[in-house]
C-alpha cells in the first residue's frame, strides 16, 4: 500500500469514526483532527483524475452524516462549527452531480442552524464571505434565491465585523439583490447602524453573540435580551445593575416585543415590512445612541452603509426594472427624514438618496406622474423641517424639468401645478418656514428659514413657469400665481425680480420655450432649454429676447443690431 493510500485510509477512519461516534455528535469540532481530515479527503478527490467518483462516492456517506450532525448541534463549543460546515459545503458543491446530492437544502440549514449563531465570530465571518466569493458564481445561477433570502443575517455579518471585512462583502454583495429582495434591502441598508446598536445592546444585557441565536427572540416566552435592551434605553441601566427604584424601572419599561427591533434582528428576508419609526422604544435608543460615545463598530457601520447604498444605487440603475424602481422612490422619500442621528451620517446617505430619485426621474420622467400622489404629499409637508424642504425642493425642481411627466400626462402636470401654486400660496402668506413664531428662533435660525423660503419660494416659481411652459393650457394660471410673487416685493428680490423674468418670457412663446422648455423630445421636435435657435427665426417670433434676464439688467435690452443682420434670410 502507497503512501497515499494509507493516508487515505486513516482519513477516511477519522471522518467515519467522528460521525459514528455519540461523544462527538453535540459537538463535532471538538475534535481538531476532524477539520484536517475531511479537508485532506476533499483534496483527494480533487486530485485523482481516473477514480474520483469513485472516492467521492465512498466517502459522501460519512462527510454527509458528519454535516447532519453538526447542524444539529446546539451546545455551547470552544471551536466554532462553521468552519467544518463550510469545508463541507464546499464538498457538496464541486461532488454534488457525482452523488446526486441538492446543496441547497444544506446551504440553507448552514445559514439557519450556523451562521445565525456565530456570525459574530470573526474567523467563521471571515470564511464564509470567502467561502461565498468563491462560490459566487455558482450560487447565482444554481440557487439564484439563496442569498436575497439570507441578505438580513448576512448584512448582520458586516455590521458587526466591521470594514476588515468590507473589501470581500462588496464582492458578493451584488448576489444580494434580485427582485424579492430589491424593495426590502434597502430600508436594511439604511438602519445598518441601528443594527448595530441593537446588536451591542443584546451583547452587553446577554453576553456573547456567539452561540446564540438573535433571531429566536421573536419566538420566546421571556425574551431576556430585548427586555435588557428597552429597560437600559428608558432607564439608563441594565436589567442586572440591581440600581435605582425597581418599581420605577418596572413601571418605565414598555412592551418588550417592540416590532422594529423584532425587524431589524431578523435573519431571514420575510418581505418589505413597515419599520415603525414613530415607537417610543425607538426613539429612545436612539436618543440614548445620539448622547453616548460612540463605539469603534458604530463609527465604521457609519461609513461602510454609504457606500453600500453607493452600490446597491448602481445596481438599480442598471438592472432594476421601471416598475421596482417606482415602487423603491416613495421609500426613498418617507425614509429621507428618518435616519441614524449622526450629522454626517445622514448627509451623506441623503445626498446619495436625492441623486438617485433624479436620476430615475431622469431615466422616466413617466415616474413624476406615476408618482404624483406622494410627490403632492411630500411638497404638502415642506414646512415640517429641513430636510423635508430640501427634498421638496428637489421635487419642485424635477416635477418643472421633466414637464410634470411628458405631454401625455396632462391631468397628473394639472394635479402638480395646483400642489405648486397652493406651495406657493402658502409661502407668500406665511412669509416664513414652519409654525413657530418669529420670536422664539434666534438669529442664525431666522437666517436660515429665511433663506430655505427664498429657495423653496425659487424653486417652485421655476416649476410653475416651466410646467405651463410644456402645458400651455396652464399659462393663465402660471401668469396669476407669477403676478402675484413679482408684486409681493418680498425681503428677497431673487424671487420676485425671478417671477417678473419669466413673466417677460412668456410673452415670448418661442424663446420661453427655448429657455424653459424640456430638454426631451416632444412631437418629433428637439429642445434645448437655455439656448436660442435661431435658424427658426423666419417662422417663429424671435423679437424682444430679454438678454437683460442673463445680464440681470433692468430697463430695456442694451444692444443696438437688428435681428435680420443675425437671422439669415430666405432665398
Amino acid at each position: 500500500m502507497s503512501d497515499r493510500e494509507r493516508d487515505w485510509d486513516f482519513y477516511l477512519r477519522t471522518v467515519s469514526n467522528s460521525a459514528r461516534d455519540s461523544s462527538f455528535a453535540n459537538d463535532p469540532a471538538s475534535d481538531p483532527s476532524l477539520l484536517h481530515a475531511v479537508k485532506k479527503l476533499c483534496d483527494f478527490c480533487r486530485q485523482e483524475e481516473k477514480h474520483s467518483e469513485d472516492l467521492v462516492a465512498r466517502v459522501y456517506p460519512h462527510i454527509n452524516k458528519l454535516f447532519q450532525r453538526a447542524t444539529a448541534s446546539q451546545t455551547p463549543s470552544s471551536s466554532p462549527n462553521g468552519i467544518l460546515l463550510l469545508v463541507i459545503l464546499q464538498f457538496f458543491l464541486d461532488f454534488g452531480e457525482v452523488v446526486l446530492h441538492d446543496a441547497d437544502p444544506s446551504l440553507r440549514t448552514f445559514f439557519r442552524s450556523c451562521l445565525s449563531r456565530e456570525f459574530a465570530d470573526p474567523v467563521v465571518a471571515a470564511a464564509t464571505l470567502d467561502f461565498l466569493n468563491v462560490n459566487k458564481n455558482k450560487l447565482l445561477i444554481s440557487f439564484p434565491n439563496l442569498l436575497p433570502q439570507f441578505f438580513p443575517l448576512l448584512l448582520k455579518l458586516i455590521a458587526w465585523n466591521g470594514e476588515k471585512l468590507e473589501k470581500a462583502f462588496l464582492k458578493f454583495f451584488p448576489g444580494l439583490v434580485s427582485p424579492g429582495s430589491f424593495l426590502p434591502l434597502f430600508p436594511s441598508l439604511v438602519d445598518l447602524p441601528l443594527i448595530v446598536v441593537a446588536l451591542e445592546k443584546v451583547e452587553r444585557s446577554s453576553g456573547s453573540l456567539i452561540g446564540s441565536n438573535i433571531a429566536s427572540i421573536q419566538k420566546s416566552a421571556a425574551p431576556e435580551m430585548l427586555l435588557a435592551l428597552m429597560d437600559e434605553a428608558y432607564t439608563g441601566s441594565t436589567i442586572g445593575d440591581g440600581g435605582g427604584d425597581s418599581e420605577s424601572e418596572e413601571s418605565s419599561t414598555i412592551d418588550v416585543a417592540d416590532p422594529l427591533f423584532l425587524e431589524i434582528l431578523k435573519d431571514e428576508n420575510d418581505g418589505l415590512a413597515e419599520r415603525h419609526w414613530t415607537s417610543p422604544g425607538v426613539a429612545a435608543v436612539l436618543q440614548a445612541a445620539t448622547n453616548s460615545p460612540q463605539s469603534d463598530r458604530l463609527k465604521q457601520i457609519l461609513n461602510i452603509a454609504p457606500r453600500l447604498l453607493d452600490v446597491y444605487f448602481t445596481i438599480a440603475l442598471r438592472d432594476a426594472n421601471n416598475s421596482l424602481i417606482c415602487a423603491l422612490i416613495p421609500i426613498l422619500m418617507a425614509r429621507n427624514s428618518t435616519l441614524f442621528p449622526d450629522k454626517n451620517y445622514m448627509y451623506e446617505v441623503r445626498r446619495r438618496l436625492l441623486e438617485f430619485m433624479l436620476s430615475s426621474f431622469q431615466r422616466s420622467p413617466d415616474f413624476i406622474a406615476l408618482l404624483k400622489k406622494p410627490i403632492v404629499d411630500r411638497l404638502g409637508e415642506a414646512y415640517d423641517s429641513p430636510e423635508k424642504t430640501e427634498l421638496a425642493l428637489q421635487l419642485c425642481w424635477a416635477v418643472g424639468q421633466h414637464g410634470g411627466g411628458g405631454g401625455s400626462h396632462k391631468d397628473a402636470a394639472r394635479e402638480l401645478f395646483e400642489s405648486l401654486e397652493l406651495l406657493l400660496y402658502e409661502n407668500l402668506s406665511s412669509s416664513r418656514l414652519g409654525l413657530r413664531q418669529e420670536s422664539a428662533i434666534n438669529s442664525d435660525n431666522r437666517n436660515f428659514r429665511k433663506s430655505s423660503q427664498s429657495r423653496l419660494l425659487c424653486f417652485a416659481v421655476t416649476a410653475i413657469a416651466k410646467l405651463a411652459t410644456y402645458h400651455r393650457e396652464l399659462l393663465p394660471r402660471a401668469r396669476v400665481a407669477l403676478g402675484k410673487v413679482a408684486r409681493s416685493r418680498l425681503s428677497d428680490s431673487r424671487v420676485w425680480r425671478r417671477a417678473r423674468d419669466y413673466l417677460g418670457l412668456m410673452d415670448d412663446p418661442a424663446i420661453c420655450l427655448s429657455v424653459l422648455g424640456p430638454s426631451r423630445p416632444s412631437y418629433g421636435h428637439t429642445h434645448n432649454p437655455g439656448r436660442v435657435s435661431w435658424n427658426d427665426g423666419g417662422t417663429k417670433m424671435v423679437a424682444h429676447i430679454p438678454f437683460y434676464i442673463l445680464g440681470e439688467q433692468e430697463g430695456p435690452p442694451f444692444h443696438d443690431f437688428s435681428f435680420s443682420d443675425v437671422i439669415p434670410r430666405k432665398r
